[in-house]
């Protein structure tokens, strides 16, 4: 007798990050943007207190332990940030065409002069270089350089005010991407219990690997690409990261804004061809902070990313500091869930498929999908220790839902970003017999399979060891 339908199995491949503030720190608003389809929750740690955090923290494990399903957490630490110091006046406007002058000297500004406290920006800096303050809004070239200061000509002037961010698109900046406060931070939400630490202002390899080190395997690694320098190491990069994140915002500040759109698709494709998750992020939903509706734009966004075959989508100051955090996340899912019903994304999804990996696990996992594909199987049953093997099968993003179980609850929640992955916590597994019972009575319960309907299974054997994706078989739901 099959089992009725849970009420909470997402009817889309895509998955939804949703950033936890303001307007969405209480359990019921947390319980209630996971039912409208938020699959993780991210933390902020640019903003609020420790306590803040764990407070979220438990709440989402709350509500985990209601629904009984997993939720993964993206703890995103802030990195350095660049800023110029204060002004006597609190702010000035600078004119297109003034000098001006940036230096060590901690007395507040004023039109001809501001503090910059990064002594590594003024040692770094050559003559022509660019400087963007205000997101961009304002831009300096530096025409002389000395050891303590820059003088700058303004080539686009305005308002700028105290404490204003500052980027330095051309020069890789010798700045390590953890700051004091990112350490202090890490080593408070670790033990909590998290998903993903997001990692800002990456500029090469060395610290992704700093960051690994620190999580020492109790998290994934999620680098946020938004420095130019990051995008030149690309491959060095996603080879040393576990997941990775398009932060299109500081992307748009440093990168010219028609160059955007190339380097998302470049780096989603990447990310898919080595099978590891990718977030496409920032001002998804942008004009839903202050609307209940988004703009027909935003809406192609979201479409976009969903036909270029990203892992999940993410809303920031949409759900945490927004007017409309509920409508947010729900119209996104209504998006993606529309998207994936259309043909033509079911034939991008097969043309951009990237090749099988050259080894035998890869070739399972092709060998599932095509499997199941020929077959019309209900779903792919995957079993991981580490969620290996179903990332692999993830990546060769199969026409039927993948149902990834595991012995392990950190396991489980991380799939909760993973492209079409219904993930579930099951007993340990330790013959293939069990396995194939275990597979199917999961994909009855969940709601994936009924009576006479096929299964396709696959998973590591012996069971247990990490990494080896080697067995295959076909069962049917009795």
């Amino acid at each position: 007798m099959p089992a009725a339908r849970p009420a909470l199995r997402r009817r889309r491949r895509t998955k939804i990050l949703a950033t936890l503030g303001p307007a969405s720190s209480t359990p019921e608003m947390i319980e209630r943007l996971y039912r409208a389809g938020a699959d993780v929750f991210r933390l902020n740690f640019s903003h609020g207190s420790h306590e803040d955090h764990a407070a979220r923290i438990a709440m989402i494990r709350d509500v985990e332990r209601k629904v009984g399903r997993p939720i993964g957490i993206l703890a995103d630490v802030q990195g350095p940030k660049l800023r110029v110091g204060r002004f006597q006046a609190g702010r000035v406007q600078l004119q297109t065409g003034q000098t001006f002058r940036l230096d060590l000297n901690p007395t507040p500004g004023d039109v001809r002069r501001v503090n910059l406290p990064h002594k590594e920006i003024i040692s770094a800096a050559q003559i022509g270089t660019t400087l963007l303050l205000d997101d961009g809004k304002l831009r300096l070239r530096v025409t002389r350089t000395r050891p303590d200061h820059l003088e700058t000509e303004v080539v686009v002037g305005g308002p700028l005010s105290d404490r204003k961010g500052v980027n330095v698109p051309d020069v890789a900046l010798p700045i390590p991407a953890l700051t004091e406060k990112d350490r202090a931070d890490l080593d408070f939400v670790l033990p909590l219990g998290i998903e993903y630490i997001g990692l800002s202002f990456v500029q090469r390899p060395e610290d992704v690997e700093e960051t690994k080190r620190i999580a020492a395997g109790r998290a994934w690694v999620m680098v946020k690409m938004e420095k130019p320098q990051a995008v030149e190491n690309l491959d060095a990069i996603l080879a040393l990261t576990d997941c990775v994140m398009v932060a299109r915002g500081d992307l748009g500040v440093e990168l010219p804004p028609e160059e955007v759109p190339l380097v998302q698709k470049r780096i989603v494709r990447t990310a898919r061809a080595l099978g590891k998750p990718v977030v496409v992020a920032t001002q998804m939903l942008e004009s839903m902070i202050t609307a209940p509706s988004p703009t027909r734009a935003e809406v192609s966004d979201v479409g976009t990313a969903v036909f270029d075959g990203a892992d999940a989508v993410m809303l920031s100051a949409e759900t945490a500091a927004g007017q409309y955090p509920y409508e947010a996340v729900n119209m996104m899912d209504r998006i993606i869930a529309r998207v994936e019903q259309d043909d033509d994304w079911r034939r991008l999804m097969d043309a951009s498929r990237p090749a099988p990996e050259k080894s035998s696990a890869g070739a399972i996992a092709t060998a599932a999908r095509q499997v199941a594909e020929t077959i019309s199987a209900e779903v792919i049953a995957t079993f991981s220790s580490t969620g290996s093997t179903t990332l692999r099968v993830a990546r060769e993003r199969p026409t039927c839902p993948i149902l990834g179980l595991t012995a392990n609850e950190s396991t489980a929640r991380r799939m909760t970003a993973v492209w079409g992955v219904h993930p579930l916590e099951v007993s340990e597994i330790h013959s293939m017999t069990e396995m194939v019972a275990r597979a199917l009575r999961a994909a009855q319960t969940e709601g994936f399979a009924g009576q006479g309907d096929e299964v396709v299974v696959t998973a590591g054997v012996p069971f247990g060891t990490p990494g080896t994706t080697n067995a295959l078989r076909v069962a049917v739901v009795k």
